[in-house]
Formats: C-alpha cells, sequence, structure tokens
C-alpha cells in the first residue's frame, strides 16, 4: 500500500539521527514490522477533505501520529507485562527509552500544527486510562488508545487541508476501532472516504481539537 509506505518512510526519517546505532536499528526494526494505520488515516483524512499533495507537510503529520502511537502502545505492552519484575530488565530499559524517544519525536512532527493540543489530550487520557486499568483491571480500556490515535489521525489530516474536525467525524474516526486497530486498508475503501470528507467541515466554526477517552 503506497500511504503505508509513505508513512514508514517519514517514521524512519524522523528517527535516522538516533543514537548509538544499536537503539536506533531497534527502533527501526519495531517501525518495520508496525501496522502504519494512523499514519495512513491522517493521509487518507487530508486527501478527502481535499489536500491533493504534501501541503503543510501532511506526511510529517502522518508520521507524527504514527510515532506517538508506536510510542504509547509499547509503554502499554511495558506496564502490563512488567519485565522489570519477571523478565528482561536490561530489553525493558531500552524499551522504555525507545517508547520515550517515539513519543517526542512525534510530538515534534505535530507541534507547530493545529492537531498538537490534540496529541497532548491523547497522552494525557492515555496515563490516566492505564492508571485506572492498573487499579481495576478494566482490560476494555486499552482500547480508548487506539480510539483517540485515529480521532488524532483525523484531526491532523483534515486541518491540513484547511477543514475542521466536527464532533461527528471524531466519532466516525472512533467507531472504526472494535477490539484492535482497523487495517490500514481500511482507508483505501471509498465508503471510508466518502464518510470522511462528508464529515469534514469547512465552516471556521467547527470545533478543533480531539475528544478523547477523558471526555467520555
Amino acid at each position: 500500500m503506497e500511504e503505508a509506505a509513505a508513512v514508514r518512510r517519514a517514521a524512519l526519517a524522523a528517527v535516522d539521527d538516533v543514537d548509538p546505532a544499536r537503539l536506533r536499528d531497534r527502533i527501526e526494526a519495531r517501525l518495520d514490522t508496525a501496522s502504519m494505520t494512523p499514519g495512513v488515516c491522517t493521509l487518507t483524512s487530508a486527501s478527502a477533505a481535499g489536500c491533493e499533495n504534501d501541503h503543510d507537510g501532511i506526511t510529517d503529520r502522518a508520521a507524527g501520529v504514527q510515532l506517538i502511537y508506536e510510542g504509547l502502545r509499547l509503554t502499554r505492552t511495558l506496564a502490563h507485562d512488567d519485565p522489570w519484575t519477571d523478565g528482561d530488565r536490561d530489553a525493558a530499559d531500552l524499551d522504555i527509552l525507545i517508547a520515550d524517544i517515539l513519543v517526542s519525536r512525534g510530538f515534534y512532527l505535530l507541534a507547530r500544527t493545529e492537531a498538537a493540543d490534540a496529541a497532548v489530550d491523547v497522552v494525557r487520557a492515555f496515563g490516566t486510562d492505564q492508571t485506572v486499568r492498573r487499579e481495576t483491571d478494566d482490560p476494555t480500556l486499552d482500547r480508548n488508545l487506539e480510539a483517540d490515535v485515529l480521532e488524532l489521525a483525523v484531526v491532523a489530516g483534515v486541518t491540513a487541508a484547511g477543514a475542521h474536525p466536527t464532533p461527528r467525524l471524531r466519532e466516525y474516526a472512533n467507531g472504526l476501532v472494535d477490539d484492535s486497530l482497523p487495517a490500514a486498508e481500511t482507508f483505501a475503501d471509498d465508503d471510508v472516504i466518502e464518510m470522511l470528507a462528508s464529515l469534514a467541515a469547512t465552516d471556521a466554526t467547527a470545533t478543533d481539537g480531539v475528544r478523547t477517552s477523558a471526555d467520555h
């Protein structure tokens, strides 16, 4: 899928200067095998809202969303498995550093975009969800990360085209998540593209931002 390849290239470029090489290689290996769904959703949303080329660095926006998701997903895995208690502590220390790098690079790519505040909201909601999950052992809270990230993706995408992420658009993106992310190919479906286009507002009075699990 061309869009997935473009997101992967941009994400890899964003971590190309990470040192030492062993750390960078581990990050690149993770990105090489990761689903590019969040990034592809960003690109498709931008295109559906009328962005016909790499206007305003849309590929970098897509990579930013992707990197934030990968970092938080890795953090969630470490929190659940707790390898420091019964596992490879050295590998866990390296992985938590990788997670921090991925999230920080993602923030850097989104920092000067209309999706910057939305990205902060996703990370805050993730922290709240994982704290509650640890206290209640409620696995249904894990879904919120994927739902929130797809909402972030449509915000990053449509705002690149000068459109606005309406509440209905964010709800639609949220609803695409079942127990896990949909496949990246979902965003090649004509019906999905049509819905994204119809739900992105061109009216400047529409509400910006992203409704996260903290607002549910």
